[in-house]
């Protein structure tokens, strides 16, 4: 009756064993995947993904115009000096298609930058809306939030916006933190001189930095949005004034390095995605790790075993 109860006892802590195990195991592979998922998105986002795409004077816009034939909801693309903020912008029927789909068309966890559906895609309206993720390493637009502070706000006052075929200017005048659905500030396409200015009071109004460019009402105007930090709904808000005049990017960015053209990121993909170095690295990992597992059980229940015989002698 002793021994079988020591038995039992041995068999029971071996289960329990070999269930911690494999639970830290699966912990381990979790948390592994998840780094990698987290890298692959943040990758996807990198606006050197696009740099190939972008429209120089060098190449006429030859690239862009590839772009718009791989998905011709491209219209624009959006440069602010100083940032990482180099992107395509497109523009969906609705405002929820490019949440999770990038300027080429594919499913994106990043999604991309895109013009708010009420607005004309051809900038032509007073206010124009423009929204993109905020993700980490400064990529989309992550950056925004920055502009919260004084100092970067100051030094980075231009951008450039292409669209219609012709490179226009970017003025930043003004950023702000508002609610996502506060209509005062997220209307698109106001009308009525009355109505714009009010509208241009409202913004400048709430601004926490503000820069006086002399913007009227008979100006065009452009906002970036993303979602802010400091509340549910929250969203960061920087503003600036469509010019035909350039302005000069006295900021030197990175060496884009080996730029490569996007590639989707979603989750269903991912195995499909990473190289056969990597897979073959990923299943000899996993094969090892639980070769050690049967290992260290194995190793285990023999102990157990002796020590259980020795007891019984």
């Amino acid at each position: 009756m002793k021994t079988a109860g020591k038995k039992a006892l041995w068999l029971a802590n071996g289960f329990v064993n070999t269930v911690i195990l494999l639970v830290v195991l699966l912990l381990l592979a979790a948390g592994c995947y998840s780094l990698w998922d987290s890298g692959l998105v943040n990758a996807a986002a990198d606006s050197k993904q696009y740099a190939v795409y972008k429209p120089t004077d060098e190449n006429g816009g030859l690239s862009f115009a590839e772009l718009r034939a791989v998905n011709p909801e491209v219209i624009a693309w959006l440069d602010v000096y100083g940032t990482n903020i180099d992107y395509p912008v497109a523009q969906g029927r609705d405002n929820m298609k490019y949440v999770n789909t990038d300027a080429a068309g594919n499913y994106s966890l990043s999604g991309a930058i895109f013009l708010d559906s009420g607005n004309s895609a051809d900038f032509s309206d007073f206010n124009a809306i423009l929204y993109g993720h905020h993700m980490e390493k400064k990529t989309m637009f992550g950056e925004l939030g920055l502009f919260a502070d004084r100092g970067y706000f100051e030094a980075r006052k231009y951008g450039s916006l292409h669209y219609g075929g012709k490179d226009h200017g970017l003025e930043f005048f003004a950023f702000l933190q508002a609610d996502a659905y506060d209509s005062e500030v997220f209307r698109p396409r106001v009308t009525g001189r009355e109505a714009q200015e009010a509208y241009l009071a409202t913004l400048v109004g709430r601004a926490s930095n503000v820069r006086d460019i002399g913007v009227a009402a008979n100006d065009q105007i452009v906002l970036l949005s993303t979602c802010s930090s400091s509340s549910t709904n929250g969203r960061n808000v920087l503003v600036g004034r469509i010019t035909d005049k350039l302005y000069e990017d006295s900021f030197h960015r990175e060496d884009t390095g080996n730029i490569m053209k996007p590639a989707a990121d979603s989750a269903a993909g991912l195995w499909a995605q990473t190289p056969l170095w990597a897979k073959v690295t990923v299943i000899i990992l996993l094969l090892l790790l639980l070769l050690c597992a049967a290992y260290s059980i194995r190793r285990r229940r023999i102990k157990d075993k002796k020590r259980v015989s020795a007891e019984d002698e």
